[in-house]
């Protein structure tokens, strides 16, 4: 294979969950730039998906889908394959946390979590990836081709560093980072090696990318002390993800599979 084609994507129909946030559009703007087609799913549109609408006309294309919902998801490869045939690449990106304003019995203490919390965030972040795995991945082994991309975080190989969080506990709240998302994101390397030995086969890779935190206007005082834990000194930009995603996605990586690839800027080497 000559260098030209190694990173070569523009054979691919890409599907991106949760394409209305932070990095699922940046990680659809990037296959697009080369030449894939791509579908964003999510359950609303943003203003992200119209403009690459408008843009790539021939070749987005926005689905709404709910990932926690079977038939949602069969209908939607129904709509991608009447339009753009069958799925080449999955990256499953959808997921929820609670965030840092979220009612104070999202982030209070382990003993207090809500269980209606742990089902939400564990039905989004795993199950999801699992339902999606089971509609669109299978459409792959039928067709003998893919590569499915499963997004899982630092805080599913880590424990989260409370610490971090003293600086709000010291003004007042009662505040800790919450299990389930930790706990969904260690079920995702999990169920990305079973896959990848269950489709191993059937030439449809399965590896997981490990991410840390992503610069999104956080308050001054979490950024100076999660700066100040991370090797590399600062949170990743909102593109820092695309080449992992286009390598793992491309014929660079053909010969990898039930791999997790860690980009944390030195989080976990610590």
């Amino acid at each position: 294979m000559n260098v030209d084609g190694l990173f070569d994507v523009s054979g691919d129909v890409v599907l991106v969950t949760g394409v209305s946030g932070q990095l699922g559009g940046e990680y659809a703007k990037a296959f697009l730039a080369r030449n894939a087609r791509v579908v964003g799913l999510d359950l609303r549109s943003s203003a992200g998906s119209l403009v690459m609408q408008d843009e790539y006309p021939d070749n987005f294309m926005f689905c709404s889908a709910d990932v926690t919902k079977k038939a949602s998801l069969e209908q939607a490869l129904q709509d991608v394959t009447g339009r753009f045939g069958t799925p080449t690449v999955l990256i499953n990106n959808a997921a929820i946390d609670s965030p840092p304003s979220a009612p104070p019995e999202e982030n209070g203490p382990f003993e207090d979590y809500p269980e209606a919390s742990w089902d939400k965030v564990i039905d989004v972040n795993l199950k999801g990836v699992y339902l999606s795995c089971q509609v669109f991945g299978a459409a792959m082994a039928n067709a003998g081709k893919g590569s499915i991309i499963n997004v899982a975080s630092i805080y599913g190989l880590v424990s989260p560093d409370q610490s971090l969080y003293e600086y709000r506990r010291k003004r007042g709240e009662v505040f800790f980072k919450p299990v389930a998302y930790s706990a969904s994101k260690s079920g995702i390397l999990n169920l990305t090696r079973y896959l990848a030995t269950y489709w191993a086969k059937r030439n449809v890779r399965v590896n997981s990318l490990t991410i840390a935190g992503v610069f999104n206007n956080q308050e001054q005082d979490f950024l100076d002390v999660y700066c100040s834990r991370i090797p590399i000194g600062r949170m990743a930009g909102v593109d820092e993800y695309n080449g992992a995603m286009l390598f793992l996605a491309s014929p660079a990586s053909r010969y990898m599979t039930g791999s997790n690839l860690i980009i944390d800027g030195g989080w976990t080497a610590i």
